[in-house]
């Protein structure tokens, strides 16, 4: 198993000086890599323009996107935006693509909603098409990270990607789309075990995490989870207890989590959201 990298994914900038700080306080606690999603709405942000700003105040960390939208993009324009930034960047960009999976943002940017076989079909075009321009353009190819859940995205993972991105959610039927459960520990047993019987390659495994609780009492906290999930997550709130997507325990106990589950799913690169970013970084001195 690999050595344990550690990222944050800011979902908002703020203001410049609010995104400065939070770059370089993410590089100061020890981070590896710094993501953003790509996402339309008030408050949201052009992926690259902001990490071409956080490479410009920063020295250590990757930067990256968890992950682009590929099927919001003409793919001529998506290729000059990720080669531009790729060069700024002097090698330090994650690329991280997916499907989409978010309908109102579609609807919202006047864009038709695919099922999700076409919009990963539009990711496998993307692929190629991507590998092509940065090759023409002299540029190295960032690294690459695919995330997803379904068996087509991770198959086009387990054929590509340096990383590969496990969220570990998954469509709620009969619900909108965007409407998720979480996997627990044994229908995550079973993606992981897809992911490698479809690859001989061997990419580091990213888990992106839901929520991180430093706390003496474990159950009470995944009770409280539960309850703030209006119990759609799981079935029972011990099943959380277990989920790679969350970590409750002492810092001990959280340090103990990750080395066991990178051991059973071989997750060493992980993720949490920026609200944990001060939360997490203890848990991260432990592992260094």
């Amino acid at each position: 198993m690999g050595n344990f990298k550690f990222g944050v994914s800011f979902r908002e900038i703020g203001t410049r000086d609010a995104w400065i700080a939070k770059c370089r306080r993410a590089e100061e606690l020890g981070y590896d890599v710094i993501t953003v999603p790509d996402h339309l709405g008030t408050g949201r942000f052009a992926p690259f323009p902001v990490l071409a700003m956080a490479a410009a105040v920063t020295e250590r960390p990757r930067l990256g996107t968890l992950v682009s939208n590929v099927p919001f993009y003409n793919l001529a324009l998506f290729a000059r935006e990720a080669s531009t930034t790729a060069a700024l960047l002097d090698g330090r960009l994650d690329l991280g693509l997916g499907a989409g999976h978010m309908k109102a943002e579609f609807d919202a940017a006047g864009l038709p909603w695919q099922k999700a076989s076409e919009r990963i079909d539009r990711l496998e075009e993307s692929l190629g098409y991507l590998r092509k321009h940065f090759e023409d353009e002299g540029i190295d190819h960032p690294r690459l990270l695919i995330a997803g859940n379904s068996d087509g995205v991770l198959e086009l993972a387990a054929e590509h990607a340096d990383v590969v991105g496990f969220g570990g959610l998954r469509q709620q039927p009969g619900k909108p789309p965007g409407t998720f459960k979480l996997d627990n520990a044994e229908a995550m047993d079973e993606r992981v075990a897809f992911f490698r019987s479809r690859t001989s390659r061997d990419p580091e495994y990213n888990m992106l995490v839901q929520h991180v609780e430093v706390t003496d009492n474990r159950l009470e906290a995944a009770e409280a989870w539960h309850e703030l999930t209006e119990r759609s997550a799981v079935a029972d709130a011990r099943e959380l207890l277990d989920a790679p997507q969350l970590l409750l325990g002492t810092v001990e106990e959280i340090a103990g989590q990750l080395e066991a589950r990178r051991e059973r799913y071989g997750f060493s690169n992980i993720t949490v959201f920026e609200p944990n970013l001060e939360t997490f970084a203890p848990v991260l001195k432990e592992l260094q």
